[in-house]
């Protein structure tokens, strides 16, 4: 029963989902992280939806479909990961020291390198999102499928990854949101839960592979291995920056890898090691 009241948790913490009110009590809290990619599930889900009655039901243009669906993962989130990484580019920004990063963060204030840095991540993001739909409008309309889920395997991951450095990385502060799930985690348990999500996202690239999606199964491992590039950056950074994760950290830690992750499915696409059937 705890498993389930872990996953509602969950949900209703990382989304703006509905689901009802529980109590959030310690027990309730230990597997809280080992449903947190749910979430990118249903994100991938709604923009996967959104591309293909944008671009094969409405044909609209690649310019719309991109800006509306560049705001699906935000719509769908509330924004909260976004809320990280803008705090922690204030404090990474300000150049104080360790004491100071964290009390930036803690400040509900938006400074001026968290506007600068939205913007620049914002521009970023619609052109590689762009640049993705522009490349899978060359592909035949009954084969676009593929490509309109690969930003759910980039949702997926990078939550399982995030998941895990909340578990295993060590904490900055000994209170906040990352600290709470982190000491309540069941640490070996949930680690191998999300491991296993991992494990699921290469397998649905393998089995993508069996029903004719080209180049999937390189797709999966290409954006494994891109998200473990930024969790190690993650790990350096917050280490040496801050002296372990934070809620902060480990939401800018989800939207960097949410741009990098999409950026690598535009260049296999580019370059023809992944299409459609």
């Amino acid at each position: 029963m705890n498993g389930l009241y872990s996953c509602i948790i969950a949900i209703s913490m990382y989304s703006k989902i509905p689901m009802p009110n529980v109590e959030w009590t310690e027990e309730r809290m230990r597997y809280v992280m080992c449903f947190f990619p749910l979430v990118g599930i249903v994100q991938g889900a709604a923009l996967g939806l959104w591309l293909h009655l944008a671009l094969d039901v409405l044909n609209l243009s690649v310019g719309a479909a991109a800006l509306t669906g560049a705001a699906i993962p935000l719509l769908v989130t509330g924004g909260i990961h976004m809320d990280g990484f803008l705090d922690t580019m204030d404090a990474i920004h300000s150049y104080g020291d360790r004491s100071r990063k964290l009390e930036i963060l803690k400040d509900p204030h938006l400074g001026a390198f968290a506007v600068i840095s939205f913007g620049v991540y914002m521009m970023l993001y619609l052109g590689v999102f762009h640049e993705y739909l522009s490349l899978v409008l060359r592909e035949d309309r009954g084969d676009r499928y593929f490509l309109y889920a690969v930003p759910c395997l980039v949702f997926v991951m990078e939550r399982a990854f995030s998941g895990l450095s909340v578990v295993t990385f060590p904490q900055a502060k000994k209170k906040g949101l990352a600290a709470g799930f982190g000491g309540a985690a069941k640490k070996k348990a949930d680690s191998l839960v999300l491991l296993l999500w991992m494990l699921i996202c290469l397998g649905a690239g393998a089995a993508a592979v069996k029903m004719g999606c080209r180049g999937a199964g390189t797709a999966a491992g290409v954006l494994l291995m891109t998200h473990l590039a930024v969790f190690i950056w993650y790990y350096r950074m917050s280490v040496k920056q801050f002296g372990g994760v934070t809620g902060d950290l480990a939401g800018c830690f989800l939207q960097v890898c949410e741009l990098a992750g999409l950026a690598a499915a535009a260049v296999l696409l580019k370059a023809g090691l992944m299409g459609g059937m």
